[in-house]
């Protein structure tokens, strides 16, 4: 619930070099002004021409994330949500693209009266639709809205989200918007010496757009000291106060506490006039500062994929298996295998591969992870299959079980998108790990487990547990006589937080420690 009657809009800019974490940064910030007791919600505009994440290879791009009303989305709304513990939409995630696509549109339906569509104003205008809370569409406006832009400011392709952003805070008054800048301070070895002209290069970029950063954080590989806050200030036009040390941090989980200690938050309801005196709530970014300054007992995962080549192929995957390390106060250690290679393997070589595993993870693709699988169910190895990973399971079992060999899996026509609900059997293992029977999971999939292979599954010892809705499509499989086997149609890990994890992965985790 707002804190406040007026909305405030916060614009986060990066400059120099992309990945400098300017979504973890709008995260962050977000999550600390919630620590206060404001109403946080975060948007992502950018500068790219595809109209939405649905095309986008994870190896170009990392994992497309998904919304609850099925939007196909950046993976920086995965931070939003795991940050703050809201609830993203399709229109949180905006392209030039999409609006590019939108504004032509509208001129083929003549909706300009004939005028000539340009950058300015139709464009612009349009982005600041985006900008605009719409209450009508998204219910009560929060206290605080950010605005993270993609790319860098030197980007020629959104030099038009920039426009429309300063266009914007001049409309509803500086004082009601804040532009929140990310650079690079690099440390030169040659020289010992952190170099601050590339932020300063970056800040009259910025301000060539006609946009004043209000705060920088810089990103440096340790804490600015006095002399290089006030030299940056001095030529960047700010007060040494609003330049924030954004040192590298091995967990992006250490940063709210890092930004906290250098007066972040208090910086910020400054520059809007607000009272920043009563302390906010920081305990549950300790207990996770506590669990990282621990050893606890380590595990190794075991993760059969195929898309290992970028880091951020399975972001919510692994960002859930470490909260679920949380949940139970375990190290959790993700084994990267590779899928293609394990068809290849002879069944020693495939021994060795699994040593030591303490628990199999099946996130879906290939059929090549019937071996994980298999080996899994035969080695009594906990195992949790995602998405396709259903699919693996269950004509892995029809095959090497239930003796049926012509079975395989064939994509359906339509795409399941967002969520759906799902209904769960009492007193199976997953009802007991939901402790409800009926769930709500985000789905992103055209395969599906054709029902009419129950009767030949349960007479062979794996029950479907979760069912849609209407009855029609299984969603969840799983084998009773194991110490825990469980595949899910559905991508769970997209509702998983560092503050309660998510249920499906806190048991595997519990499972696997107790092996």
């Amino acid at each position: 619930m707002a804190k406040n009657s007026r909305t405030r809009y916060i614009f986060v800019t990066g400059g120099v070099v992309s990945s400098l974490g300017k979504g973890v940064a709008a995260a962050t910030l977000g999550a600390l002004l919630q620590s206060r007791g404001y109403g946080v919600h975060t948007r992502k505009l950018e500068a790219y021409l595809n109209i939405d994440c649905k095309t986008m290879s994870p190896l170009r791009h990392g994992e497309v994330y998904v919304t609850a009303d099925g939007g196909e989305a950046d993976l920086d709304l995965g931070y939003y949500e795991r940050f703050l513990g809201i609830k993203m939409s399709r229109n949180d995630s905006v392209s030039t693209g999409r609006v590019y696509w939108e504004v032509l549109n509208a001129e083929r339906r003549g909706e300009y009266n004939g005028r000539d569509v340009q950058l300015i104003p139709h464009v612009s205008d349009h982005i600041k639709k985006y900008i605009k809370w719409d209450e009508a569409a998204s219910g009560p406006a929060p206290d605080f809205i950010f605005y993270e832009i993609g790319g860098t400011v030197g980007d020629i392709e959104g030099l038009i989200i920039l426009e429309a952003a300063r266009q914007f805070a001049n409309e509803v008054g500086r004082k009601n918007a804040m532009f929140v800048h990310l650079t690079l301070a690099p440390f030169i070895e040659t020289a010992n010496e952190l170099k601050t002209k590339p932020t300063q290069q970056s800040v009259r970029i910025l301000l060539e757009k006609g946009i004043l950063a209000d705060m920088l954080i810089v990103r440096t590989p340790r804490m600015l000291d006095t002399e290089e806050r006030e030299k940056i200030a001095l030529f960047c036009n700010l007060s040494p106060e609003f330049v924030i040390s954004g040192m590298d941090m091995d967990s992006i989980y250490k940063i709210p506490l890092a930004y906290e200690a250098q007066g972040v938050t208090q910086r910020i309801l400054e520059h809007f006039g607000l009272d920043a005196s009563a302390p906010g709530d920081l305990s549950k970014f300790q207990k996770i500062a506590d669990y990282l300054a621990t050893s606890p007992l380590a595990i190794d995962i075991a993760v059969v994929g195929r898309y290992f080549q970028i880091t951020d192929a399975y972001k919510s995957l692994s960002e859930a298996l470490f909260h679920a390390g949380i949940a139970n106060n375990i190290r959790v250690n993700i084994r990267k295998i590779d899928a293609e290679g394990l068809e290849k393997m002879t069944a020693a070589q495939i021994k060795e591969t699994f040593d030591g595993a303490n628990g199999i993870l099946v996130p879906g693709g290939s059929d090549s992870k019937m071996v994980a699988t298999k080996f899994a169910r035969e080695n009594n190895i906990p195992y949790l299959g995602i998405n396709a990973g259903l699919q693996i399971a269950t004509t892995e079992f029809m095959q090497n079980v239930c003796g049926v060999n012509d079975v395989d899996s064939d994509a359906g026509g339509n795409l399941r998108l967002g969520a759906y609900p799902c209904v769960l059997t009492p007193g199976t293992l997953a009802a007991k790990v939901y402790g409800k029977t009926e769930i709500s999971e985000r789905h992103r999939h055209r395969y599906e487990l054709n029902i009419k292979h129950k009767d030949i599954l349960e007479k062979n010892g794996m029950i479907i547990s979760g069912m849609s809705l209407d009855g029609c499509l299984p969603e969840i499989v799983e084998i009773p006589a194991h110490p825990f086997f469980v595949a899910v149609q559905f991508n769970p890990e997209f509702q998983s937080s560092p503050y309660t994890s998510h249920p499906l992965f806190a048991a595997f985790i519990k499972a696997t420690a107790s092996q």
